[in-house]
C-alpha cells in the first residue's frame, strides 16, 4: 500500500458542490495526527474545519487560500509513513513559463487516491475534533451554478504547492499595505478597516489581540494567523506608521473597497431576489400596546421552573404566531403551481444575523412544544446560529419565519418571505409610548408588527385575521390562552 495518501475534498452535505479554501491550518512538512483539523472550508452557508483522515506528515498542498474547489477535489497529500525513510525527490527544474514543475510519472504512481472518493467515514464531518471543536456545515441545499475560481493575487496558480527542496525559488515580495492615520493613533488599511479573513478575526478575539494593532505579514498586507500568534505570544509586534494624509481628497478606486459577493452572502441574493420577484408580497402593519404581555414574562421568569430559563419577547411572540396558525391553517401552506399545500407541522424559522450573513434555522413541529420546550429550543437555535454551528438539516424545511428587527432598535420592516414560504412575521422593538388605555393617556409598553405574504395565496381578509389574533395574544396573552385553547 502506498505511503502517499490523496485526500480529496468531501461531500459536505446537503448536496454541496464546492467550497472556498479560507485557510489552511497546517503547512507542508507537518506532522498530524488523525483527525486534527487541517483546513477551513467556506460553503454557502457557514465555515468547516475538515479534520484528517490519516495520521503522518504533510508532503503537499494542492490549492492555496482563496482557492473554490468542487467536492471530490484533491487538496492535500498525506505520508502517511513518515518512519520508513525519505520519498523520492521530486525536480525543481522549473518550466520556461514559471510554473510548478510536473510531477514525475513515479511520483504519481506513489500517491493513492482515497476511498469512496467524495465521502466522509463515519466520525469525520460533523464528528468531535481534538480540543472539543466540532466540524459543522450550514448550507440550504444543492448549487446549480457550476464552481468557479477566484484569482488572488500572490497565490501559486493551479499546480499543488510541494514539499520544499534543496533548490526553493526565491518568494515574492512582500506587499505593504498603504495605511492612513486613524484617531485612535492605530494603523488602518485606505479602505479604512483590518484586512484579515473571518477565521483570523475569531482567532484575534480568542486571544485578545487587537488587529488595529498589527501589521500584516499577509497578501496585500493582511494579518495572518501567524501574525496573531506572534502577537499573543508576547513577541515583538511592528506597529504601523501613520502616513501624513494627501492634502486634495481622491475619489478614484482607492478609496473604494471592492468585496467578492460569495458564500452566505451570495445565497441570499439569489433567494432573496427569486422570492421577491415570483411571489406577489404583500405587508400589512400592526401597533400593538404588550403591556401586559412583558408583565407576564416577569411572571414566569419569577417562578421557580423557570429561573434557569432564557425568557425573552421573541417567546411570547413565537407563541402568538403558533397558536394563530392553528386558527388559520392556510397561512402555513406553500405555492406549488397548481396546487397549494397546506402543512399540518409548523417548522418556525428565526432569522439570525451571523458574522457570515443572514441564515434562518428552524424549530422543527414547534406547534407541538410546551412553551418551556419552545423557550429551550429558541435558546439553542440563536446560541448555535451565533456560534457558525447550524448545521444544514437545522436551515431546511421552514414553512413560516419570524425576523426579531427590534433587537436592533427598529420599529418593524416589510420582510421579503424565504423561498417556498407563504408569510413572514417582523417584530419590531418594544417602546414605552404615550397610549390611549381606559380612556385615558398613559406611558404603556408599546410594539409594531409587520406581516409580508404572498398575495397568490393569502387574501387581504385572511392576512388581517392573522395578524391580528398575533396582536391579540401580545395585547392579553392570559385571556387569548384561555379563550382560543
Amino acid at each position: 500500500m502506498s505511503r502517499i495518501k490523496t485526500f480529496n475534498l468531501p461531500d459536505l452535505g446537503e448536496g454541496l458542490t464546492e467550497g472556498e479554501i479560507l485557510a489552511w491550518l497546517v503547512k507542508v512538512g507537518d506532522t498530524i495526527e488523525l483527525n486534527q483539523p487541517i483546513v477551513e472550508v467556506e460553503t454557502a452557508k457557514a465555515a468547516v474545519e475538515i479534520p484528517a483522515k490519516w495520521a503522518g506528515q504533510v508532503q503537499a498542498i494542492h490549492h492555496p487560500e482563496g482557492t473554490t474547489v468542487e467536492v471530490g477535489t484533491p487538496i492535500i497529500a498525506i505520508d502517511t509513513d513518515p518512519g520508513a525513510g525519505p520519498l523520492e525527490a521530486p525536480s525543481t527544474t522549473a518550466t520556461p513559463s514559471g510554473d510548478l514543475p510536473t510531477p514525475s510519472a513515479a511520483s504519481l504512481a506513489a500517491v493513492e487516491v482515497a476511498p469512496a472518493e467524495g465521502m466522509v467515514e463515519p466520525g469525520l464531518i460533523g464528528g468531535a475534533a481534538p480540543g472539543g471543536r466540532t466540524a459543522v456545515l450550514v448550507g440550504y441545499g444543492p448549487r446549480t451554478t457550476a464552481a468557479k475560481r477566484r484569482p488572488r493575487k500572490g497565490a501559486v496558480p493551479a499546480q499543488a504547492v510541494t514539499a520544499p527542496a534543496p533548490a526553493a525559488p526565491t518568494p515574492p515580495p512582500v506587499v505593504t499595505p498603504v495605511v492612513a492615520p486613524a484617531q485612535n493613533g492605530r494603523a488602518a488599511t485606505a479602505t479604512g478597516g483590518v484586512l484579515a479573513k473571518p477565521p483570523v478575526r475569531k482567532l484575534a478575539k480568542d486571544l485578545g489581540v487587537d488587529l488595529g494593532t498589527l501589521t500584516g505579514s499577509g497578501p496585500l498586507g493582511s494579518i495572518t494567523r501567524e501574525d496573531v500568534q506572534q502577537a499573543a505570544s508576547g513577541a515583538s509586534v511592528v506597529v504601523a506608521e501613520p502616513i501624513a494624509a494627501t492634502t486634495a481628497p481622491s475619489f478614484g478606486a482607492d478609496r473604494e473597497q471592492r468585496i467578492p459577493v460569495k458564500g452566505v452572502r451570495k445565497l441570499t441574493a439569489e433567494n432573496m431576489s427569486r422570492s421577491a420577484f415570483t411571489a406577489p408580497h404583500v405587508t400589512e402593519f400592526l401597533t400593538v400596546d404588550v403591556t401586559r404581555a412583558m408583565k407576564a414574562l416577569d411572571r414566569l421568569r419569577g417562578r421557580r421552573e423557570w429561573r434557569d430559563v432564557r425568557v425573552s419577547p421573541l417567546l411570547l411572540v413565537a407563541k402568538a404566531v403558533l397558536l394563530a396558525v392553528q386558527r388559520h391553517p392556510m397561512v402555513n401552506s406553500t405555492w406549488a403551481g397548481d396546487e397549494i399545500v397546506v402543512k399540518e407541522y409548523v417548522n418556525l424559522g428565526i432569522a439570525a444575523a451571523t458574522e457570515r450573513g443572514l441564515i434562518v434555522p428552524n424549530v422543527k413541529d414547534a406547534g407541538r412544544l410546551s412553551l418551556r420546550e419552545l423557550a429551550d429550543a429558541l435558546t439553542d437555535l440563536v446560541q448555535t446560529a451565533k456560534s457558525g454551528r447550524t448545521s444544514p438539516a437545522a436551515m431546511s424545511g421552514g414553512t413560516l419565519t419570524i425576523t426579531n428587527v427590534g433587537v436592533f432598535g427598529v420599529d418593524t420592516g416589510t420582510p421579503i418571505l424565504p423561498p417556498g414560504e407563504s408569510a413572514i412575521l417582523a417584530f419590531g422593538a418594544v417602546r414605552e409610548m404615550p397610549w390611549v388605555h381606559k380612556g385615558k393617556v398613559k406611558v404603556r409598553q408599546v410594539t409594531t408588527l409587520g406581516l409580508s405574504f404572498d398575495h397568490r395565496i393569502i387574501d387581504g381578509e385572511l392576512g388581517s385575521k392573522f395578524l391580528r389574533d398575533v396582536g391579540d395574544f401580545l395585547t392579553d396573552p392570559e385571556a387569548a390562552l384561555l379563550a382560543w385553547t
